[in-house]
């Protein structure tokens, strides 16, 4: 009868193993603009069926709509300028 032995694998050669340094951990995501703005404005519309039930004050439609529209794309539009901007100054890693 022949008996197998169980040899541990060798450790690995020096020269097999990669010496590249190790990267530094990705940022943590920012808060997204949009994501942001769009929370605003289910909340706002929230807020205004309350009021609008509870009959303390009448509103218009329309106006609402108009109103909710004008604030959420002046709301997205400086957010992504202050978004761009921040990422502008940023240090750069030189690559294309």
């Amino acid at each position: 009868m022949s008996s197998y032995e169980h040899t541990p694998d060798p450790a690995p050669d020096a020269s097999t193993t990669s010496a590249t340094p190790v990267a530094s951990p990705e940022p943590e995501p920012s808060v997204r603009v949009g994501t942001v703005v769009w929370g605003l404005i289910v909340l706002a519309l929230a807020v205004l069926i309350v009021v609008a039930q509870l009959g303390i004050v009448e509103l218009n439609g329309t106006y609402v709509l108009i109103g909710l529209m004008v604030g959420a794309g002046a709301a997205l539009v400086i957010g992504g300028l202050l978004s761009a901007r921040r990422r502008d100054k940023e240090t750069t890693t030189g690559k294309s």
